[in-house]
């Protein structure tokens, strides 16, 4: 099924989906780029994590170009994650990511989750203001990131 060309949909995918796989590559290719020191790439996220009730994977399109993803995957009884957010570059600044972060949101409040986390790179700084703008703000580091000195950590109660 097409969609008109310039409406944007947000729908689930499967983590292992060619489509979610080349949005992910394309994420990993500028994240190495941005950030080619040894251990300061955080990649992680397993099928088992997203299972449903657990988490979920969406991709963003236009029309029918997939041009974002993102997930949420509980870490709590109440404590969400979000990973992998991701905007293609030509899509920046036009408020796809506003739309994404927000679908995410509802997904992680769906699923349970009061209190949203995240990790980011000291070097994004649009995502970083993005997710100011949405209301997170840093926190200590936690998890696998602790100890990161490029990783900024936010979180938001939702």
């Amino acid at each position: 099924m097409t969609t008109p060309p310039g409406s944007i949909r947000i729908v689930p995918e499967p983590l292992t989906s060619a489509v979610a796989q080349g949005l992910i590559a394309t994420l990993n290719a500028e994240l190495s780029a941005r950030y080619p020191e040894e251990g300061a790439t955080h990649f992680r996220l397993d099928e088992d994590e997203l299972a449903p009730g657990r988490g979920v994977f969406v991709v963003i399109y236009r029309g029918d170009d997939p041009i974002g993803c993102g997930a949420v995957r509980r870490t709590g009884d109440t404590v969400g994650e979000l990973k992998r957010m991701f905007v293609a570059p030509p899509e920046r600044g036009h408020g796809v990511g506003q739309q994404l972060l927000a679908a995410l949101e509802s997904e992680a409040r769906r699923l349970g989750v009061q209190r949203l986390v995240l990790e980011t790179g000291t070097r994004q700084h649009a995502a970083i203001a993005l997710y100011e703008r949405a209301g997170f703000e840093r926190v200590p580091a936690f998890g696998e990131y602790v100890g990161s000195p490029l990783s900024v950590c936010m979180a938001k109660v939702l």
